[in-house]
């Protein structure tokens, strides 16, 4: 649970991102269901609603609304076959999103117990933007950040130089 600690460095990283670019009087959907950070972010003061756990890809009338000021997407997109289809039917104006970015040293994550826990997508960020413009966004802020692990290796050495999540703040065109 958060007591002020925050579990991974990313987290730390997206709030501070989030404080940046999102007023706390703002409504937010979070796109998945409630997760840790999620639950940080409402802890923090954010109007924060999730989504249910509908198939993004196939069901997108949940974005289709103009109840929410913001949407939020935190390492949802890797993992649907199409993103261009729930990120062109939003109807709130701003988004924050952050993705995995693809690591040269690494293979896309695929869980061998979950069917369902894998990436279809590890962006480049000139991709990642590439698909929000042509999607209708308008990218106002990004950055880059790694994710070092404490681990002995090439691989671990790597991520400590090598950016991992790419966030972004982005208005509707």
């Amino acid at each position: 649970m958060y007591e002020g600690k925050f579990p991974k460095k990313r987290y730390k990283h997206t709030l501070s991102f989030l404080n940046d670019v999102i007023s706390k009087d703002e409504k937010i959907l979070d796109l998945g269901v409630t997760n840790p950070f999620s639950e940080i972010i409402i802890k923090e003061g954010y109007k924060v609603t999730n989504t249910k756990g509908e198939d993004l890809d196939l069901e997108t009338d949940v974005v289709k609304t103009e109840d929410f000021d913001v949407v939020t997407a935190f390492e949802i997109f890797e993992h649907l076959v199409s993103p261009f289809n729930v990120l062109n039917d939003i109807r709130a104006k701003k988004l924050v999103a952050s993705i995995p970015l693809k690591l040269w040293f690494a293979s896309a994550y695929r869980s061998k117990t979950d069917k369902w826990d894998r990436h279809y997508h590890e962006f480049e960020d000139w991709q990642f933007d590439w698909l929000l413009e042509k999607a209708g966004w308008r990218i106002v802020k990004s950055e880059k950040f790694t994710n070092p692990v404490k681990k002995m290796g090439i691989r671990p050495i790597l991520r400590r130089i090598t950016p991992r999540y790419y966030l972004v703040y982005a208005t509707r065109l």
